[in-house]
């Protein structure tokens, strides 16, 4: 194993159990420790552990409830995902509610179990990167964590701090990997510097979660309560569960839970954030119209990669040193005409994608590449053409003219290249219907 494998550790005190869970992790490319109990299990874990867990509920003496108690009484931003019997609804609300990332059923799928394992060890690599970023910028601007020196990241910067002096509930809309997190946490550190953010991914939250993760369950404390004083922020939105907006609703506007000791007022910020168009989430009844508009009193769209693409060495260089950091590896340089492939892609996984490449050439895991059309300058020349009619193509959605416009080319010549480019201006026009 090297250490640029995802970490789990595994939790279950039945060997054979333990065993083939920790062989279908290690098959997927994850690096495994193991662990029978709670005390041998805390014997890996610190508040830097880097990766997420994996326990059964169920195990003699201090149980896996004890485990996660223990663990974010450590570091609350350690994810811990619980093994719970199949069909255990109160199980899994109370695992929810006791602040577990996730929670399997029993027998696990191990398709299941890997995506989930995937999904938390990421969570734990932002968040980590996150503290990093935090610490090297401690006492500077929050709003000085968005990278680059383009207009669009001049322009985030400035709404970011705008949106920091203001209470206004907040919703953030931008595509997948654009960095929605990262704007909402530089938002709360100016609003409430010290103060706890609760992030709530409600796509995980089923009709039965909802209520339970939002609010609490049977003593367990909801992520309404834990933000108080802070930020609650309620990650894809649009993928909560209808039925349950309403109560969503009723705490967005009165500030307030109805617990069994009566109503708590609570005093905290609450930002969502979306990966689609809000309106047409409440067009296909995703999202309630009230809530949106409860929501969207104040509005932060985040600009894709692509609408950035000067900001690119800067984030490659910043993501690559991370990495760096992070493995233990020396920073590679770039290759004649790598920057040039790198400003020719389209990034449709944004900021995310742009780390992942990074951090693959870093530990040699990169893709091939395709051979340069000439070597040396012409080469690197037409690679920068390309790229900039690629781009020109994007923003006017594939329409030859105006893209003809804007590169000040005559037609005849804008086609010639287009030929020799191998571009085809239609593709572009689907991705603009596709946004």
């Amino acid at each position: 194993m090297t250490d640029a494998l995802p970490l789990i550790l595994l939790v279950d005190d039945e060997r054979a159990v333990r065993t083939a869970l920790a062989q279908t992790l290690d098959l997927a490319g994850f690096e495994v420790r193991t662990a029978s109990a709670l005390i041998e299990a805390m014997d890996h874990v610190t508040a830097g552990f880097p990766g997420a867990v994996i326990s059964d509920v169920r195990m003699p003496g201090r149980d896996g409830f004890d485990l996660l108690a223990r663990i974010r009484a450590l570091d609350p931003d350690l994810p811990v995902v619980l093994l719970t019997g199949h069909g255990d609804i109160p199980m899994a609300v109370r695992a929810m509610g006791a602040g577990a990332y996730d929670f399997l059923e029993k027998p696990c799928p191990p398709a299941q179990l890997v995506e989930v394992a995937t999904r938390a060890c990421e969570k734990r690599r932002l968040v980590l990167e996150n503290r990093a970023l935090r610490q090297a910028l401690s006492g500077a601007d929050p709003a000085a964590r968005v990278i680059g020196a383009s207009e669009p990241a001049e322009r985030l910067r400035a709404r970011i701090r705008t949106l920091g002096a203001t209470p206004a509930d907040l919703l953030i809309t931008g595509e997948t990997g654009t960095g929605k997190e990262l704007a909402a946490r530089a938002i709360h550190d100016l609003r409430h510097p010290g103060g706890p953010f609760v992030a709530v991914n409600c796509a995980l939250l089923t009709e039965d979660l909802a209520e339970p993760v939002l609010f609490g369950a049977k003593g367990q404390e909801g992520a309404a309560r834990r933000a108080q004083g802070g930020t609650l922020f309620l990650d894809e939105i649009g993928s909560m569960p209808p039925s349950r907006q309403p109560a969503l609703l009723r705490l967005v506007e009165a500030r307030e839970i109805q617990g069994p000791e009566g109503v708590t007022r609570l005093g905290l910020s609450i930002m969502a954030a979306t990966n689609a168009d809000p309106r047409a989430l409440v067009g296909s009844g995703a999202l309630r119209a009230d809530l949106f508009f409860r929501l969207d009193v104040a509005r932060l769209d985040i600009p894709p990669l692509r609408s950035r693409a000067g900001d690119i060495p800067a984030l490659y260089r910043h993501f690559t040193e991370a990495a760096a950091g992070r493995f233990a590896r020396p920073v590679p340089p770039l290759a004649p005409g790598e920057l040039a492939g790198l400003l020719a892609r389209p990034w449709p996984g944004n900021l995310r994608e742009l780390r992942n490449v990074a951090e693959r050439r870093l530990l040699g895991l990169a893709e091939a590449e395709a051979p340069a059309e000439e070597p040396g300058l012409a080469g690197q020349v037409n690679r920068v053409e390309r790229a900039l009619i690629a781009e020109a193509l994007r923003a006017t959605g594939g329409r030859v003219a105006e893209a003809c416009d804007l590169l000040a080319l005559p037609r005849k010549t804008l086609y010639d290249k287009l030929k020799r480019h191998g571009l085809q201006p239609e593709l572009f026009r689907s991705e603009a219907d596709a946004d």
